[in-house]
């Protein structure tokens, strides 16, 4: 495997993430970076994710990382920042973190692998209207997520 379809691989992670994200959010590409061997692919979650409901969103993603087969690394329990750490069969680091404002970055960084160029994300973001960086803030409400109340 090489570093472009390591990164294919990291991007079809994502795709596969948001899609049992359910209600879905919106989210735009984050900041793709290489390294001497491996790649790492970005999303932020621009749909705010209230603190009552960060647990949930939390689990949502954990049970379908585990349903995935994936293998749980660790936990940051952190109220402020609440995180997980999972790893794919073939060796894909993944993480969700909720940051400030309610806001959720998703990253996957791929095994180290062959050295080739790489292209940027092909997937079309959640919300191609806010893409550009620095990443826009958590600003699109939604009614489950955004909810006060559990």
């Amino acid at each position: 495997m090489n570093m472009q379809e390591a990164a294919d691989r990291a991007d079809a992670i994502l795709d596969e993430t948001f899609a049992g994200i359910k209600p879905p959010v919106e989210w735009v590409h984050g900041q793709s970076t290489e390294g001497g061997c491996d790649v790492s692919r970005r999303r932020a979650v621009l749909t705010v994710i209230s603190e009552q409901r960060r647990g949930g969103f939390l689990g949502v993603v954990e049970r379908g990382w585990k349903e995935a087969g994936y293998r749980q690394l660790g936990v940051n329990p952190s109220v402020k920042s609440p995180a997980t750490y999972f790893e794919t069969t073939d060796g894909f680091r993944v993480r969700l973190l909720i940051g400030g404002g309610g806001q959720a970055f998703f990253e996957v960084a791929t095994p180290c692998v062959e050295k080739s160029q790489v292209a940027p994300p092909s997937t079309p973001p959640g919300n191609a209207s806010r893409v550009g960086e620095p990443t826009p803030r958590p600003s699109i409400r939604s009614p489950f997520w955004s909810a006060g109340a559990p």
